[in-house]
């Protein structure tokens, strides 16, 4: 018996140890695979440089410009610029996207009056809204911040709103019968029962939003990494282009890693 629970445990071990190569060997090997692929058709000749320079010509070109300016600013400067105007726009999305849908979910009389609103605005792409950035802000550092709000803002109404409108009324009713007025019920009982889904709705809103910065900053930006990758197209320089690319994927893909581990947390605790 004893040997039977010995290899038990051994072969747990051995597929848990499986997993974990999976599970990080195979992003390393399509990785790999992008970039040999990316080498070879460089190297070979197949494609000029002046169309896609090699991965040793972009990796050198972002190292050159963490130490010398390009476009006013060096490579960390531009994405600091850029994450400055995120972590802002972000902020006052959710702060006031959050609240919103749980106010629409729980009070049907304010859900009818602002869905119409919401429902024609959740449908305009963000990029729409830079002509009115350049007429309030102008080209300056205020102007993206709209575009990046009104990219993040729509999913965090609508998934506090599903978190809100799923709820089980015989749990709020409780709430009241037990002595919980309004801003308890909101509180107590409406938040942390809809946490996950408003947590799903950050998350997207997060995706969303950095996506619409860097097209923001494409068309109006004086700083960050669009802008970077506009003077860098400008002046027919693809290694600046593909840095500015790689950045901005790097970022935003550590951005959804985060929001995906607050994500799988809150999911967890709140299932128990």
């Amino acid at each position: 018996m004893e040997s039977l629970s010995t290899a038990g445990r051994g072969g747990r071990r051995a597929m848990l140890s499986r997993r974990a190569m999976e599970r990080w060997a195979m992003p390393a090997l399509g990785i790999a695979t992008l970039f040999g692929g990316w080498a070879l058709l460089s190297g070979l000749g197949l494609v000029s440089p002046a169309f896609l320079p090699g991965p040793l010509t972009v990796l050198r070109s972002m190292a050159e410009h963490t130490r010398e300016p390009y476009a006013g600013s060096v490579l960390q400067m531009h994405l600091l610029a850029s994450l400055e105007k995120f972590l802002i726009s972000f902020s006052i999305a959710v702060l006031l996207g959050v609240p919103l849908g749980l106010f629409m979910g729980r009070f049907r009389a304010l859900d009818w009056a602002v869905a119409p609103v919401f429902e024609a605005f959740r449908f305009i792409p963000p990029i729409a809204w830079v002509p009115f950035a350049i007429f309030w802000f102008g080209t300056g550092f205020l102007s993206p911040t709209l575009v990046i709000f009104a990219g993040a803002f729509a999913p965090c109404v609508l998934n506090a709103y599903r978190g809100a409108r799923q709820i089980d009324r015989a749990l709020i009713e409780a709430g009241q019968m037990l002595g919980a007025g309004r801003w308890a019920t909101l509180t107590e009982i409406l938040l942390p029962a809809s946490l996950a889904h408003i947590v799903a709705g950050i998350r997207v809103g997060a995706g969303f939003g950095w996506q619409s910065l860097i097209g923001a900053e494409l068309i109006v930006g004086s700083t960050g990494l669009g802008y970077m990758i506009v003077q860098g197209g400008s002046n027919l320089e693809p290694a600046i282009v593909i840095s500015g690319m790689i950045t901005i994927g790097l970022i935003g893909a550590g951005i959804d890693w985060g929001m995906r581990a607050l994500q799988r947390r809150v999911q967890r605790d709140w299932s128990r």
